[in-house]
């Protein structure tokens, strides 16, 4: 990956007053979230949709790029602008970010369907819907492999 750097996606840049992108995520896909005068949130519950582990706190998650953005360089984003990486690493607009266990977040590191599925299969259907969104929208390119593994992820949103 000549070039890749994840500082080269700008993110958790501000969104809402103080509050910047993880922490609008985590008041967003939690419930009862309470925050403090930083935004950050210091009570809640949030459920993990790809282990299906409950957390009551914040710190124990991660928020996941759908589509990791190792994955988005590799497919595309290696060149775009700074300006469109970042608007990619923060989007609040598509199934983009979302708020999961910190070790699922990590088992899946920037791996594409092919290498890696959520642990909960009655979440494919939603994760390939989403994955498949996000590169649609952001013209990314996706490999035979993904592509075979995405269909039949989608697949299962007939059962």
């Amino acid at each position: 990956m000549a070039g890749y750097s994840r500082a080269k996606f700008p993110h958790w840049i501000k969104q809402m007053g103080t509050c910047d992108t993880r922490e609008v995520v985590l008041s967003r896909d939690g419930q009862d979230v309470k925050t403090d005068d930083q935004c950050r949130s210091v009570a809640g519950r949030w459920h993990s949709a790809y282990d299906g582990k409950d957390f009551t706190a914040a710190n124990q998650l991660d928020i996941d790029h759908m589509v990791p953005l190792a994955n988005a360089w590799r497919s595309g984003a290696d060149s775009w602008t700074t300006d469109q990486r970042k608007r990619f690493a923060n989007d609040l607009t598509n199934p983009q970010l979302i708020a999961v266990s910190a070790a699922s977040n990590r088992s899946k590191g920037d791996q594409s369907p092919d290498q890696w599925r959520p642990p909960l299969g009655s979440y494919w259907c939603t994760y390939s819907r989403a994955w498949t969104h996000v590169k649609h929208v952001y013209k990314l390119s996706v490999t035979q492999g993904e592509q075979d593994t995405l269909a039949a992820m989608l697949d299962s949103c007939d059962r």
